[in-house]
Parts: structure tokens; sequence; C-alpha cells
């Protein structure tokens, strides 16, 4: 299991072990190369050092978990313990003996690689998002946008990542959701100035779907799910999200 878990880290992050504790010759550190925070700590640790029975030694990993609801769940599971000579209060250690399945242990390898992550690093390793974006039927004519092909150039706003989902939201007098579409690709170079705001990049959307005008329109997604306004690119809460997909 110590060598999946080197290998699996390798593969993954393309990150390699560090040995930097002297006295614990075998004790491998992994870290993020942008920061150098450490994201595991794999160690040869005796049984009973642990709270378990026995004195033969048993390869553990350490591993760095912020959510503390979640850390209080993953307690009670059997071969995840309190850590081994760190902060307990966001860190556990995880036996790597098989009594945690391969698969749970490189799940929870990638939370702690994200929760150790730098803020740029996290934004370009999060999982996809799923964005309400505005268009103005004043500046574009949005209800015949896909008419003539189905990927086309917009405005690309902050935080938008390829990969991610976009509903279109049309502004007065459509005031309601148009379109669900997947960014295919952002961080297009882009210079536009007007009266209509400044455009410095563009991403590339696909379409996927046609909403009917009078399905999610501003009164719905006012009092069914709390927005009430489609200023800018906004998250959607899961309610919507499950209603979108339907």
């Amino acid at each position: 299991m110590r060598q999946a878990v080197f290998d699996y880290i390798k593969k993954k992050y393309k990150v390699f072990p560090e040995y930097p504790l002297k006295k614990y010759k075998g004790n491998a550190v992994f870290r993020h190369e942008e920061n150098r925070k450490w994201f595991a700590l794999v160690m040869k640790v005796q049984r009973n050092k642990l709270g378990l029975s026995g004195t033969e030694y048993v390869d553990v990993v350490n591993l760095k978990i912020d959510d503390m609801i979640f850390l209080d769940i993953l307690m009670k599971d059997t071969g995840i313990i309190p850590v081994y000579h760190m902060n307990k209060q966001h860190w556990i250690t995880v036996i790597l003996d098989g009594t945690v399945k391969k698969e749970r242990v490189f799940e929870l390898i990638g939370m702690s690689f994200m929760t150790t992550a730098s803020a740029d690093n996290k934004e370009k390793i999060r999982p996809p998002k799923e964005w309400i974006i505005p268009a103005n039927p004043k500046f574009f004519d949005i209800e015949h946008v896909f008419d003539k092909e189905d990927e086309i150039e917009w405005k690309q706003d902050s935080g938008i990542r390829a990969g991610d989902t976009v509903f279109m939201y049309a502004a007065a007098p459509v005031s309601a959701i148009l379109y669900k579409c997947k960014v295919t690709e952002t961080d297009i170079p882009y210079a536009y100035e007007d009266k209509y705001p400044t455009i410095t990049a563009l991403m590339k959307i696909k379409f996927q779907k046609r909403y009917r005008s009078a399905r999610f329109t501003s009164g719905v997604l006012r009092e069914e799910y709390g927005i009430y306004t489609v200023r800018a690119p906004r998250g959607i809460p899961g309610s919507l999200s499950a209603a979108l997909r339907r």
C-alpha cells in the first residue's frame, strides 16, 4: 500500500517524496511545488503508539482535512485515527494496511492536496462549476445566437474555466434562463472598449440545451431559488442545478 501511495502521487500530481527528517530517514514528505506545503507524510509507526494492539511497525499516511464536520465523520471509520505527532484539529492518520480501501486513500490524498494548495492552484485544480451568466438583448440577438452554429465566443469573466457549465440568462424583456452551454476554451485574448463594458478576454461556449423562456423566469428564480439579480456571473444553488438538469 505504501508503494501504491507513492506511485499514485507521482502519477497524479507529479510530486516525488522528500526525506527531510534526519532522525526518521524512512519518513517521506510530499509537498506542493508552488508553496512547499506538505500535503502528505508517509511514516512507519509502531501499532501501540497509534492506540492499536501489537508492537510491530505499520505504514501510515498523515493527511490534512480542514472540514471539521467531515473530519469528525472520518474518525468513525475503521483505519482512520487522530493524527500521530501533528495538529489533531486538521490532520488525520490513515493506516496503510488494507483496512482503508486504496481508492478511499487516494480520495483523501486528493482532499489534502486541495486543502494545502495555494489559492491560485486551488482555482486551477478545482472541479467544474456551474454558473449563470447574463446576456443583454440590447447588445446581442440572444434568442437566435445559436441558430447558425453551436459553438460561439463569449465574454469571459474571472473565475470561469474550461469544463465549467454556463446557463445563459437573457435580461429584460426576456428575463429568463435560455441556454445551457459547456465552456470549451478560455483566456482567448481580446480587446474591446465602448459604452458596453470593457472586454479583455473571450471564452468559447458550446450549446447543449435550450429552455422554454417561460420555465426559469426571473420570478421563478427569485421565488423558488432566492436569486434576485443576474448582473454578473454567479454560482447556483443545488436545487436550481438539479432542476436545470431535469
